[in-house]
């Protein structure tokens, strides 16, 4: 959130004197575009001449175009495809962008976290269970085994305690989705399916050795997670060659999608045990 918060914040700061300095432009007329040079054509009309940059001037150098110009200031002008058009459109979709970001991570939040809490509301029901983990792609996430007429595996969010849970171990059940084991509530990271989940699996053992060490803590979880950022300069430069945005698109970009791995891998409970 933070990261989409500071992307939108610098976008819409570019976007607002992109839009400032577009709105002062209120004459319009027809010139000529009469030269190339620099990054910049250079654009000529009845009443005055204006260089306009360009990243494509030299493909329309000869041509004849609308002109939109300052009345108080005529050297300020655009032309149809001038590069401050294209940086108000990129600042504008950086602001678009940021804000779907947002609101997707606020509203998936919100249905995983009200789908827990009416779960954890529910009566208990005391069920045996084997705590596995699976390894699938870049993801590691632990998994409840419910024994039962109908087998059921649980994804849920990795809790110290499941490092030492005997297997299997009675616990109790809420909602058929929330697991109280030892004091500690363990809230699932996802639908319980009645398929075998995919993905290399490690058992716990019978009787695991009370001393191990679990992991805990932030540092812990950012470990494991970092994985989920390696793919992100990579989406960046996708992005900034599609957006012909450049360094700053990439950059924007990058950090945007280094920021939703983290969320990923959170988000879908990844286990750094």
């Amino acid at each position: 959130m933070f990261v989409c918060f500071v992307v939108a914040l610098f976008s819409w700061l570019s976007y607002s004197d992109d839009r400032d300095l577009l709105s002062s432009m209120t004459s319009r007329e027809v010139g000529n575009v009469v030269s190339f040079a620099d990054g910049a054509v250079e654009v000529r009309w009845p009443t005055g001449s204006a260089r306009v940059p360009h990243e494509n001037g030299d493909r329309i150098v000869g041509r004849q175009t609308q002109v939109a110009f300052d009345p108080a200031h005529p050297d300020r002008a655009v032309i149809p495809g001038a590069d401050l058009l294209l940086e108000t459109d990129r600042a504008l979709g950086g602001v678009t962008f940021s804000i779907a970001v947002a609101l997707l991570v606020v509203l998936a939040g919100l249905v995983r976290g009200f789908l827990a809490v009416r779960s954890a509301r529910a009566e208990p029901v005391t069920v045996s269970v084997r705590r596995i983990r699976l390894q699938s792609g870049l993801m590691v996430r632990s998994w409840l085994e419910i024994d039962g007429p109908a087998e059921r595996w649980l994804p849920v969010y990795y809790d110290p305690v499941l490092v030492t849970l005997p297997s299997p171990v009675d616990v109790e059940l809420r909602g058929g989705r929330v697991a109280v084991v030892d004091g500690a509530t363990i809230y699932p990271s996802g639908r319980p399916v009645h398929k075998h989940p995919r993905g290399r699996r490690i058992d716990n053992p019978v009787q695991p050795d009370p001393e191990t060490r679990a992991p805990r803590g932030l540092t812990a979880q950012l470990r494991v997670d970092a994985v989920f950022v390696v793919p992100a300069p990579i989406v960046g430069l996708f992005w900034a060659y599609l957006d012909g945005s450049g360094f700053t698109g990439w950059i924007t970009a990058t950090v945007i999608a280094a920021a939703l791995g983290l969320w990923w891998g959170a988000f879908r409970g990844s286990d750094p045990s």
